[in-house]
């Protein structure tokens, strides 16, 4: 049965293009870094409870990571851009490095990273 007021759509991914940005992932990178930049400061409780924050951020921050990339990127991206695998793959080996690590080194790596994603990911909503 036809229902004749529903057309079809057509996306290279889930929905039409506008849903997915790395800003998510960013913004919860960012609550990671400034999180290690103060938890010199804590002691007791404080100091527990950033630890919870900083890694519930950064398990935040591979959600949105792979949610880019397994319903955003497609092969044809792959093809152009054959580092977003490797890229993809540190990025979210950093995140979790982020919940062993107090220092907002590691931090800044992650946030370095996921630029070097979004650099790749505007590139492709030009095209």
């Amino acid at each position: 049965m036809k229902i004749p007021f529903i057309k079809p759509v057509y996306a290279h991914c889930d929905l039409p293009c506008g849903v997915y940005d790395p800003a998510q992932a960013k913004i919860e990178a960012q609550s990671v870094k400034a999180i290690q930049e103060k938890m010199a400061n804590f002691e007791g409780d404080d100091r527990v409870r950033a630890l919870f924050i900083k890694d519930e951020r950064a398990e935040l921050v591979k959600h949105h990571l792979w949610v880019l990339w397994t319903d955003y990127f497609k092969p044809e991206h792959l093809d152009k851009y054959p580092e977003l695998h490797d890229k993809f793959w540190k990025a979210t080996k950093q995140a979790g490095e982020c919940k062993h690590h107090s220092e907002p080194e590691e931090g800044q790596k992650l946030l370095d990273m996921i630029d070097e994603i979004a650099e790749i990911f505007w590139a492709t909503k030009k095209s």
